[in-house]
């Protein structure tokens, strides 16, 4: 029997809490200038272990799980992951395009893979929409906070990778680096990530649970 059907309060308020907590713990390492493998200050923080980043395959499988015991589940579960993979793909061959175009313009390639994101986004839903609902209103809920935090980080100039630019970046006002480097990317492409990589994680734990399910019921039908 499936579950009562759950409202975006119920799916996202636990998720958005530990979402918002690991973000304050990833702002304190840095400011107190933790393990850098943990906490890592350089612009992008790449491969920093403390990161909102990682838990979104995360709940995209808790996302997943739930909409489909309360009957929300893909028609297809190869079908949703698909319509994802053709988001992801259709967004990397705009900013492959970007950077062969625009190759000394890191302004330029972040405006189309901006674009391409909400492009790759709608591509994204038709496969699971219920699941692609709850991505995308995740994706608000965890970007909105790290977008206030990088507010202060850049006007304040803050040594964390919240308020750093890459290398290649020209030279800009305040303003402008938030513009850039803050709400385009927050509001666009980390999304994109969410509801995509989400989606594909998602998709792939049922059908796993479908496989295991059948596999099951092929064993208890079968004679002895």
């Amino acid at each position: 029997m499936a579950e009562t059907k759950p409202g975006l309060r119920d799916l996202l308020v636990v998720p958005t809490l530990i979402t918002l907590a690991v973000t304050v713990l990833r702002l304190v390492g840095e400011m107190a200038r933790w393990s850098p493998a943990l906490f890592n200050r350089e612009a992008g923080g790449p491969l920093s272990l403390v990161g909102i980043v990682w838990l979104i395959p995360v709940f995209g499988v808790v996302f997943a799980l739930r909409l489909l015991r309360a009957g929300e589940g893909p028609s297809h579960a190869g079908m949703a992951a698909g319509w994802a993979a053709a988001g992801f793909a259709l967004n990397t061959a705009l900013l492959v395009a970007a950077i062969k175009v625009f190759p000394t313009s890191p302004v330029a390639q972040l405006a189309v893979f901006g674009v391409g994101s909400w492009a790759a986004i709608a591509l994204a839903r038709p496969g699971w929409p219920a699941l692609w609902r709850v991505l995308l209103a995740y994706g608000f809920a965890a970007r909105i906070p790290v977008l206030v935090v990088m507010l202060f980080a850049i006007f304040r100039e803050w040594d964390s990778h919240y308020a750093k630019p890459r290398p290649d970046f020209p030279p800009m006002g305040h303003w402008g680096l938030f513009w850039w480097t803050a709400f385009l990317p927050q509001m666009s492409i980390w999304i994109y990530l969410t509801v995509v990589l989400g989606i594909l994680s998602g998709a792939a734990a049922v059908g796993l649970k479908r496989l295991a399910g059948g596999k099951r019921g092929a064993s208890l039908t079968s004679p002895a």
